[in-house]
C-alpha cells in the first residue's frame, strides 16, 4: 500500500487528529505551546509572590486545597481553546477541596464570678467555733472571735470545776491523813499542770517539756521527803534552780531556730516552775492544806455559775472565805480560816482567768483549768498557814 493510501486512511479513521502522533502535526505544537504559557505563568514570574509562595502539589491536609489565582491575561491576547485544554491537563486533581474560612479571633472566657462566702456561723457564749480550712491561715481563734465581735475568753465551765473540787477534796483528805497520802493526789495535779501549761502556750505534742517538767517536780518532792519541815522551803527551791539550769543547757543543744528555742526555753521553765511549786502541799502546814484546798473548791465551783461577771467573782470569793471559815473550824486554825480561805480563793480565780486565756482549747480546760487553781493557790497557803498557825 502506499503512502497516499495509508494517509486517507488515517483520516478517515480519525488518527493523528487531536492525539499528537506525528511529531510535525499541528495538535502537538499547540501543545507544546500551552506547555510553554503555563511554565511562564507559573515558574517564570517571582514579582507575583501569592503564586510563587503558594505550595502547587499535594498537601497533607485532605480536606483543604488553596484556589491559585491566575493572572488574567489582557483581553486582546484570548488563549485558544487548545491552550485552555492543554493547561488543565497539567493541573493537579483538586477533588473535594474548598476554601478555609476566614480567621476570627477567639471570644475571651468570661470570667466566672466567684461563690459568695456563707456567713460564719456565731457559736453560743460557752460553746466553740467549728474548724475551718478557708480564709487566712496564720491568724488564730482569738483574733478570729475578736474580728467577729465575740470574747476570746472562755472559762473552763462547770465540769472542770468539778474535776477541780474532786482533786482538791483528795489533796484535802491527804494533809488530814500524812504526807505520804498527800503525795498520790499531788503527783496527778503535777503531771496535769505540767502538761496543761504546754498545751496552754501552744505547743503540743511537747513530750520531751512535759517529761522534763514533771520530773522536776517529782525531783522536789523526794527532796522535801528527804529533809526535816524547816528545810523544806530551801528543798523545793534549790530544785526549781537546778531545773531551770538543766533545762537552759537542753535548750543550748537543741537545732531549732531561735524564736523556737526561746518559746520551748520560756514554757518548759515555767510548767517545771508550777510543778515544782505545787510540791509546796508537803512543806506547808497541814491544816493550811486543808483549809486552802476546801477554800479553793468552794471558789471554783461558785465561779462556774451561770452569774454575770462582776456578781460571779464577788460570790466565788464569799464562797471561798465561808468554806474556809468552816474547815477552819474543823481544824486549828478556827475563825483565821476566812482569811486563808479568801486568799486561796482570789489565787484560784487568778488561776481560771490564765487558763481561760485566749480562746483555750477543751483539752486546756481539762488539764490547765483543772490544775491551776489549785497550783496557783499553793503560794498562798503555804505563806498564810505559816503566818496564821
Amino acid at each position: 500500500m502506499s503512502d497516499d493510501q495509508y494517509y486517507q486512511r488515517d483520516q478517515q479513521h480519525g488518527y493523528g487528529q487531536g492525539h499528537g502522533q506525528g511529531y510535525g502535526s499541528e495538535p502537538h505544537a499547540q501543545q507544546q505551546y500551552g506547555q510553554q504559557q503555563y511554565q511562564q505563568q507559573h515558574y517564570q514570574e517571582p514579582a507575583n509572590t501569592q503564586d510563587a509562595q503558594t505550595w502547587q502539589g499535594q498537601t497533607w491536609d485532605t480536606q483543604y486545597q488553596p484556589q491559585v489565582q491566575h493572572q488574567q491575561q489582557p483581553h486582546h491576547q484570548q488563549p485558544h481553546p487548545q491552550q485552555v485544554a492543554a493547561e488543565t491537563a497539567y493541573l493537579p486533581q483538586q477533588s473535594g477541596a474548598y476554601p478555609l474560612p476566614p480567621e476570627t479571633p477567639a471570644p475571651a472566657p468570661e470570667p466566672v464570678p466567684a461563690a459568695p462566702a456563707p456567713p460564719a456561723a456565731t457559736p453560743a457564749p460557752d460553746s466553740y467555733s467549728a474548724p475551718t480550712t478557708m480564709g487566712n491561715a496564720r491568724i488564730t481563734d482569738a483574733q478570729r472571735a475578736r474580728a467577729e465581735g465575740r470574747s476570746p475568753i472562755i472559762p473552763p465551765g462547770a465540769q472542770p470545776a468539778g474535776l477541780t473540787a474532786v482533786l482538791a477534796l483528795l489533796l484535802a483528805g491527804g494533809a488530814a491523813v500524812g504526807p505520804y497520802a498527800l503525795l498520790v493526789p499531788l503527783v496527778i495535779l503535777q503531771a496535769v499542770t505540767a502538761a496543761g501549761w504546754f498545751r496552754l502556750n501552744g505547743m503540743w505534742p511537747a513530750r520531751q517539756g512535759i517529761a522534763l517538767a514533771f520530773a522536776g517536780a517529782l525531783v522536789a518532792d523526794v527532796a522535801v521527803l528527804a529533809v526535816d519541815d524547816e528545810y523544806a522551803l530551801p528543798a523545793i527551791l534549790g530544785s526549781l534552780g537546778a531545773w531551770v539550769l538543766l533545762t537552759v543547757v537542753l535548750q543550748l543543744r537543741s537545732y531549732a531556730g531561735a524564736d523556737e528555742r526561746m518559746q520551748g526555753l520560756m514554757a518548759t521553765v515555767a510548767s517545771a516552775s508550777l510543778a515544782i511549786i505545787a510540791t509546796g502541799n508537803l512543806a506547808a502546814a497541814p491544816d493550811a492544806v486543808v483549809v486552802g484546798a476546801l477554800a479553793v473548791a468552794a471558789a471554783t465551783v461558785a465561779r462556774a455559775l451561770p452569774l454575770p461577771g462582776p456578781a460571779s467573782i464577788v460570790v466565788a470569793l464569799a464562797a471561798g472565805a465561808g468554806a474556809g471559815i468552816l474547815a477552819g473550824g474543823l481544824t486549828d486554825i478556827g475563825g483565821q480560816g476566812a482569811l486563808l480561805g479568801l486568799g486561796a480563793g482570789v489565787c484560784a480565780l487568778i488561776g481560771l482567768r490564765v487558763a481561760s486565756y485566749d480562746y483555750p482549747s477543751r483539752f486546756v480546760h481539762m488539764t490547765a483549768g483543772v490544775a491551776l487553781p489549785l497550783t496557783v493557790a499553793v503560794p498562798a497557803i503555804y505563806l498564810l498557814g505559816r503566818a496564821l498557825a
